[in-house]
C-alpha cells in the first residue's frame, strides 16, 4: 500500500495546507482525493508534485508492506 504521509508532513513543515498541493502542482480535486485516501496516482502526477516542491519521490511517498500472516 502506498502512503503519502511524507507529503503531508512536508507540506506542514513548509507552512502549506494540504489543499495547497492542488495549486502548487496543478492537480485536480479528484487526484487530491486519491492522495488523501492513499490511492494510486499516475507517475506524472508524482513527478509534478516533486518538481513543485523540489524534492525526490521518496520525500513524498513510501510503500507500506502488508503482510496478512502477521
Amino acid at each position: 500500500m502506498i502512503s503519502y504521509f511524507r507529503l503531508w508532513r512536508l507540506l506542514e513543515r513548509r507552512g502549506y495546507s494540504r489543499k495547497d498541493i492542488t495549486w502548487l502542482a496543478g492537480i485536480s480535486d479528484s487526484t487530491y482525493r486519491k492522495l488523501l485516501n492513499s490511492d494510486s496516482v499516475r507517475m506524472d502526477v508524482l513527478e509534478r508534485i516533486c518538481k513543485a516542491l523540489n524534492v525526490d519521490i521518496g520525500d513524498i511517498c513510501s510503500f507500506r508492506h502488508y503482510n496478512p500472516n502477521v
